[in-house]
């Protein structure tokens, strides 16, 4: 493992985080608690320091499971909780977005008792809230912080207006929209907030959920989870990115003996964008791979080659914003 110092913040991470939406269970297809401890467990023997979890993973259980592992593994002053807030849900379990104060405060003494812990290194707004007024929200971070229970403050998901209304009240210390291979224009629209600033970037669905994870198409389960929403999983889309990622699978092979994964993988630790990407993993196997990761570095030459096959096989390019944002209160 390879590690980082985020800009702007006293934290040093592993070059990746391990993200828990799939062990929560929730818009995947359930959870098996016991096979979720384990992968937690490996992420830790592998050299993970960072853990990215969120109230709404399984309406609190990966949460719950984050801190029975670390628990366990009695590692906590080496671990990095990066947590998120602002979802609420209805009795029937449908998520909407809840920005209000009193909302961030209930998530956060929730999140303290569900991952064991009397601190959180980094809490992010986990989507903007247009029903809640930006200066309520960025008032109840910055009270949060100030009472010592949080280190970090960071959005997800949000714009650049966004960013620049919360910051009127609470300086912004992380921020955490998608990128990957796939999906690369967030991250590019965020760029004026951080020209000349010392910011931390998190990244998540390092792997486009699943998408760059092998060369063989992804049905497995595809019907029943996250992926039912996201159009590259549909025809005639689905095609074409298959396409390139078996044309990114032989790039891999060709010039370093590795597979699409781990040219994703280290596609996104070597870009200059991000620090910290977001990788998550729900069974102990699939991270044998972190081991295979340090041996190699995508050069420029293959970066450019990198472009050229995303460009000849990617024509319409969709973002994770259309379908996984939870809807507003009113729009239930």
């Amino acid at each position: 493992m390879e590690y980082v110092k985020l800009p702007g913040t006293d934290m040093t991470s592993s070059a990746l985080a391990l993200g828990t939406w799939p062990i929560g269970g929730a818009l995947w297809g359930g959870t098996d608690e016991q096979k979720s401890l384990r992968t937690l467990q490996r992420a830790f023997d592998s050299g993970f320091t960072c853990i990215d979890t969120a109230n709404d993973y399984g309406y609190g259980k990966a949460q719950e499971l984050v801190g029975r592992a670390v628990k366990q593994a009695g590692n906590r002053d080496r671990i990095l909780l990066s947590d998120k807030c602002a979802i609420n849900w209805t009795q029937d379990g449908s998520l909407y977005r809840d920005g209000s104060r009193a909302r961030l405060t209930e998530e956060i003494d929730l999140a303290l008792k569900r991952l064991q812990t009397d601190y959180i290194d980094i809490f992010h707004v986990h989507w903007p809230d247009p029903s809640t007024p930006m200066a309520e929200t960025a008032e109840a971070m910055r009270q949060i912080k100030e009472s010592g229970r949080i280190r970090a403050v960071g959005v997800s998901n949000f714009t650049v207006d966004q960013i620049a209304a919360f910051e009127q009240v609470c300086p912004v210390d992380v921020i955490q929209p998608p990128f990957n291979l796939f999906e690369q224009q967030t991250l590019t629209s965020l760029e004026p907030v951080l020209e000349g600033r010392d910011i931390a970037v998190m990244t998540y669905s390092a792997l486009c959920r699943g998408l760059l994870s092998t060369a063989a198409p992804q049905d497995k389960d595809r019907d029943i989870d996250v992926r039912s929403m996201d159009p590259k999983f549909q025809s005639p889309h689905m095609e074409h990115y298959q396409q390139a990622v078996q044309a990114l699978d032989t790039l891999a092979r060709e010039r370093f003996d590795k597979r699409v994964i781990h040219l994703a993988l280290r596609w996104l630790i070597d870009r200059g964008e991000t620090h910290l990407p977001i990788w998550a993993a729900r069974d102990p196997e699939q991270l044998n791979v972190v081991s295979e990761l340090w041996d190699f570095q995508i050069d420029d030459d293959t970066m450019r080659e990198i472009d050229r096959i995303i460009a000849q096989h990617i024509g319409e390019s969709f973002g994770p914003e259309g379908f996984m944002a939870p809807p507003l209160a009113s729009e239930l």
